[in-house]
């Protein structure tokens, strides 16, 4: 039972469960970790394909069966990455190591079984056009007479260092039958070390692929960062020059962050950031081609934002709405596709691209969220621009008419991507009909439409994203000021302006940003303002004058402040009318139960409830995480969970955060992750639950702050003889952060895999929890220990 008329409760962060999605007590879960033999992350494709040790340039005599059991090489430290030497020059070569059919076959399948993707229902892609929709840059030939130049932008960065994911996509693409038609090729470069006996490591190159070879067409294209747009350039006017074709196609192979940060990681030139949507503009501007295609074999590329920039380059859009798992896009059977038939529709290509990738995540990666849709960028910048006009001036007149908390209810309700990331992209689609107008119903369809084919196994992710704030404010002038290069709608840069410009005020109004750690948790009361009227106009006040530093903000990431609608009279009524009482946040004792009671009114002020466990080790407090442990009485009271269990890896306990429940009244699946070192590589584990039944997915990569904003593909598997190390946050009995704390002994990965399990935490006393609830303005409280 729910508080009667509350939002709270609704939302993918805010739904309270038994352990961890109904874990019963002590139920211990194997976690579906698949291991091959080898040894460490770096050699999980190194020896396979052809990398060996750093030293050598191919693995001549061994199979793909025997190779996967010889001697890896050990994982690279951050601190010394390895080298190839004898980068190879102009000429022709195949990769060493097996193929791809005989490597899938020990997932207990060979390459026309386990990833051919096809449908085994009737769906097909959209073949409709709304009127008014420009013609299609791309005429086909037919009859199979066209000719296909398609371009691979293969960024490599540490997904190919660590993990060798692109030489795993290149083997896939050696695999198929181009023909005699297509030309496929492939710019190479932006990692540290590519794990095969081909590749430099040292220069960009051009690679050409053809009767399943590959020929180096240029061996030294310098070290100018990919994530250049100037770069990207170079390589569109190579492959138009020297390939004339009837049609162009254009895949982008990398990190991937959407709207803001865009596209792109180099590893070799790490301080070159990424290339924005404004960058990949200019590129393609500057290439002069007009595409069949433009893909993103990336994360979150697939964006309204990205879309509308794309529709003055390109027919069609492919992309990703959330984080790709590591094995990316799967390319043989598309490609023998293209090769057989290059008139085949793009509609028709893109669905194979789609069904083939989230089929193979299905069969490589169970559980890792997958995502792919198919856009036509004609009818896209035909139907969506006026119907999105309509829709962001809805919401700014919804902010003025003091509803900002619906908008703020229907954005925290919306399927969000990459949460953890704090990137703030959302599915438009969902977004739009969480608003409940007739601007938003409008919006949703005409997108929906626009979106000719989706593959996904998220809930409520119909294709096309949004960047939408909430969780990273300081984000929102970077979004405006790409906006405004790419030409994109000013109302809708206007309307995030203004839910920026409330929700950054309610911060300030409840006393700025909250340090790491619950006051409570001190041997001092909390320093959690009371939320008196005076104090909040006094504390607004000084925010409004220009002290953005309260809430972690400053005059260069504040400017959405002096371009909000509302005034300061306006901000302070509707805040003194809205705000959460953290007076009231503290547990009764009632039938044995520890119970919250607030009021309906402030229960609707209430976003998501999380437990946070911390642990006291003698000198300070391990923080445990986040997990929506409570339920509710009959009162519709909040009862927390007393039991003093916690997640733990091979018997101990960990830190564990939640992520995402999605429920279809049928399956419950709850997605976390848990903070690790993977051979010494900051990572987390990507923990899935389906009805209660758990396993890691797979685990990503973490990155020191500024290195880079975009976010890596997923890794889909841990190896015999990885050390996993379980960390935490500590923190010292002052409430200051300390140090990264490293939880019991290293895990080092064994045949029988890992296994998760609750446990009671020893010494109970040291225990203490309490309960974080989120406001509609993202501003965290939280309750008295329990």
């Amino acid at each position: 039972s729910r508080p009667q008329g509350s939002s709270f409760g609704t939302s993918q962060q805010a739904t309270g469960q038994a352990r961890s999605g109904g874990m019963g007590k002590f139920l211990l879960i194997a976690l579906a970790v698949l291991l091959l033999g080898g040894g460490g992350l770096s050699g999980l494709f190194g020896d396979l394909l052809g990398g060996g040790d750093p030293g050598t340039t191919d693995l001549n005599g061994i199979s793909a069966t025997q190779a996967v059991y010889a001697t890896a090489t050990p994982v690279p430290k951050a601190t010394k990455a390895p080298s190839i030497t004898g980068a190879p020059t102009a000429g022709t070569g195949n990769f060493q190591g097996g193929g791809t059919g005989s490597w899938y076959s020990l997932l207990g399948g060979g390459a026309g079984t386990v990833r051919t993707g096809n449908r085994t229902d009737s769906t097909r892609p959209d073949t409709s056009v709304a009127a008014g929709s420009r013609d299609k840059y791309t005429a086909l030939l037919g009859g199979g007479r066209d000719t296909v130049t398609l371009m691979i932008y293969m960024c490599g960065a540490d997904l190919e260092s660590r993990g060798g994911m692109a030489t795993r996509d290149l083997q896939e693409i050696q695999s198929a039958d181009l023909g005699s038609r297509v030309n496929l090729l492939i710019y190479t470069g932006g990692s540290t070390s590519w794990r095969n006996n081909l590749v430099s490591s040292s220069v960009s190159q051009i690679w050409q692929v053809k009767n399943g070879r590959f020929t180096c067409l240029e061996k030294d294209m310098g070290t100018d960062p990919m994530t250049s747009p100037s770069t990207l350039t170079r390589f569109i006017r190579y492959g138009a020059e020297h390939f004339p074709a009837s049609r162009y196609q254009l895949i982008l192979w990398d990190h991937g962050s959407g709207s803001v940060s865009g596209y792109g990681y180099d590893e070799k030139n790490r301080r070159s950031g990424s290339m924005s949507l404004a960058g990949i503009d200019t590129a393609l501007k500057d290439g002069g081609v007009k595409f069949d295609f433009i893909g993103f074999d990336a994360c979150l590329m697939a964006t309204v934002e990205n879309g509308l920039m794309l529709s003055r380059h390109a027919d069609y859009m492919i992309a990703s709405e959330e984080t790709e798992p590591g094995i990316g896009w799967y390319y043989t059977d598309w490609l023998n596709a293209l090769g057989s038939n290059t008139s085949i529709s793009t509609l028709e290509l893109g669905r194979m691209i789609s069904d083939s990738f989230v089929s193979a995540c299905a069969s490589s990666c169970p559980g890792q969220a997958a995502t792919l849709s198919v856009v036509d960028l004609a009818e896209l910048e035909s139907t969506v621009p006026s119907r999105l006009t309509a829709f962001s001036r809805s919401i700014s007149g919804m902010i003025r008419d003091k509803e900002y908390n619906q908008v703020s209810n229907a954005r925290v309700n919306t399927r969000e991507f990459a949460a953890s990331s704090r990137i703030d992209q959302v599915d438009l689609s969902h977004l739009a009909l969480q608003m409940g107008t007739e601007e938003g119903k409008a919006l949703a369809g005409a997108v929906r439409e626009a979106v000719k084919y989706n593959r996904s196994t998220l809930t409520n992710a119909y294709g096309l994203s949004v960047y939408f704030p909430y969780q990273k404010i300081s984000n929102v002038d970077r979004a405006v000021s790409t906006y405004d290069q790419i030409g994109m709608d000013s109302d809708y840069a206007q309307c995030i302006r203004d839910f920026a410009a409330v929700e950054a005020s309610g911060q300030a109004a409840a006393g700025g940003t909250n340090t790491q750690i619950p006051s409570i948790l001190l041997s001092s009361a909390s320093a959690v303002p009371t939320g008196s009227a005076d104090l909040l106009g006094s504390l607004l006040g000084s925010f409004l004058g220009g002290g953005y530093d309260s809430i972690g903000l400053s005059e260069s990431t504040a400017g959405f402040m002096s371009g909000r609608s509302l005034t300061d009279e306006d901000l302070q009524a509707f805040i003194a009318d809205h705000y959460l009482d953290p007076s009231a946040l503290s547990f009764r004792t009632e039938n044995g139960q520890k119970v919250l009671a607030l009021s309906a009114a402030q229960w609707d002020l209430v976003h998501s409830v999380e437990m946070n466990a911390f642990y006291d080790d003698g000198s300070g407090y391990i923080d445990l995480g986040l997990d929506a442990l409570y339920d509710w009485d009959d009162n519709g009271d909040l009862v927390a969970d007393t039991s003093g269990t916690w997640l733990a890896v091979n018997g101990q306990f960990c830190a564990y955060y939640i992520l995402d429940t999605q429920d279809d009244g049928e399956t419950q699946i709850i997605t976390g992750r848990i903070p690790v070192l993977i051979n010494d590589w900051q990572a987390e584990l990507i923990v899935v639950f389906t009805d209660g039944v758990g396993r890691v997915a797979g685990a990503r990569f973490i990155y020191p702050d500024g290195e880079t904003q975009t976010v890596a593909k997923a890794l889909d598997r841990l190896e015999v003889g990885d050390k996993v190390e379980l960390i935490a946050d500590f923190y010292g009995y002052d409430g200051s952060y300390q140090s990264t704390y490293r939880i019991g002994s290293p895990i080092v990965v064994g045949a029988e895999g890992l296994t998760v399990s609750d446990m009671y935490l020893p010494d109970a006393g040291r225990l203490t929890v309490t309960y974080r609830l989120t406001d509609i303005y993202n501003r965290e409280y939280w309750t008295d220990p329990v």
